[in-house]
């Protein structure tokens, strides 16, 4: 028999984010989230350092997204390079994710501490990005540019995609911007 019950991480995250959206985030305490998925504090601890992490947790699976599609790059151009691990990123958000996204990041827009953490977040995938990129032939300022090109297509479509009434798919969305901002730097 398994020590833990499966799915306890997303019940406390989706316990957690509940509660930030009735109750705020200061005024939501972790005895509180663990209570509300029919856990102990004890089994949020196992799970979480604090209850910051539960909007965070994952940084690790969020940058191999991206990574996954640099894996499937048919092409060494950096924009083609820029095109594929943006693919990785659209399949990490599927519609599904959506409402938990919108309801998120609502939660980090209201806190500072938590815009910061979103930022340092988003710091750490250009970094990966970056280094990624060398490692497929691209020299150092070749790779930070389209590894921060990718991270504002990303940044640009997260925003769209959680606004209220959008129904595009990331992917869809994702295109667009991307050709809006091949539109801006190749001017026809």
């Amino acid at each position: 028999m398994a020590r833990w019950e499966t799915g306890t991480r997303e019940r406390l995250q989706a316990a957690a984010l509940d509660l930030f959206a009735a109750h705020g985030f200061e005024r939501t305490t972790v005895a509180e989230i663990a209570a509300a998925a029919g856990l102990t504090e004890r089994t949020f601890f196992r799970h979480f350092a604090d209850k910051r992490e539960v909007l965070f947790n994952g940084q690790d699976l969020f940058e191999q997204a991206f990574l996954s599609g640099l894996d499937t790059a048919a092409s060494s151009d950096p924009m083609a390079l820029v095109r594929a691990t943006l693919s990785g990123a659209a399949a990490f958000f599927p519609d599904e994710r959506r409402a938990w996204s919108r309801i998120r990041q609502a939660v980090i827009a209201g806190h500072p501490s938590l815009q910061e953490r979103e930022l340092l977040k988003l710091s750490a995938l250009a970094l990966t990005l970056t280094a990624a990129l060398r490692d497929h032939g691209l020299d150092g300022t070749t790779s930070a540019l389209a590894a921060e090109s990718a991270v504002t297509v990303f940044r640009t479509t997260f925003a769209a995609w959680i606004e209220a009434g959008e129904t595009r798919s990331f992917a869809d969305l994702q295109e667009a911007v991307l050709a809006r901002l091949h539109s801006l730097v190749a001017p026809a």
